[in-house]
């Protein structure tokens, strides 16, 4: 453990279980000292996600801080990583579940894809729900889904995932799947440019 001095202007407080502790959002501002942009952009969208449920049912009580609340950590005052902070924080977004989602969300960003929305509902013609998936281009029908290890070793698990895949084609969509080796060194940004440029999109279109 290592104690960092901070000025009372620069942080807020919260209590838990009895104990005195920086706010999330403080917490993630005083790391400006100590992280790249992108780790930061990777707690920060930790911190802002909103976890679901054993049903999947979004759980807005349970999200550790919004970006608002970030925005008001950096406009505290001068500190230490400011300016990592600024460009940190136009980068985070609700949604995220892990932090391999996160990368591959940055990356496809570099690259120059369009934005996906994150944790979205797949719903059929009839509004009933057929899977939550992590990255998804609606307008061009495409899904990206990052898969952990668990997604193989548990047998109910694999089995929900090839149901809903089939469920997804059947309704139009395009099922793209990466794993860590395909995000960190691997093609998974080209593979998800391939099927976003066959599914009508182009640079210049955004």
């Amino acid at each position: 453990m290592r104690g960092v001095k901070v000025s009372p202007h620069l942080v807020s407080l919260v209590s838990l279980d009895g104990l005195v502790l920086s706010s999330p959002a403080s917490t993630w501002a005083m790391l400006g000292r100590e992280l790249t942009v992108r780790e930061l952009v990777m707690v920060g969208d930790a911190f802002v996600r909103i976890p679901r449920d054993a049903r999947g049912i979004p759980q807005p009580h349970l999200q550790l801080c919004s970006i608002p609340q970030f925005l008001r950590a950096i406009e505290a005052g001068s500190r230490a990583g400011i300016a990592l902070l600024r460009e940190a924080v136009e980068l985070i977004r609700v949604g995220s579940s892990s932090p391999l989602e996160t990368e591959f969300r940055l990356d496809l960003h570099a690259a120059g894809l369009p934005e996906p929305d994150l944790d979205v509902e797949i719903r059929d013609r009839r509004g009933h729900l057929i899977g939550i998936t992590e990255l998804v281009f609606s307008a061009f029908r495409v899904v990206a889904e990052v898969e952990g290890d668990h997604h193989r070793t548990d047998r109910r698990q694999w089995d929900r995932d090839i149901d809903k895949y089939a469920a997804y084609v059947a309704l139009g969509w395009e099922v793209v799947r990466v794993t860590s080796r395909h995000v960190r060194g691997g093609n998974a940004v080209d593979r998800l440019r391939d099927v976003l440029l066959r599914r009508g999109w182009r640079p210049e279109t955004g």
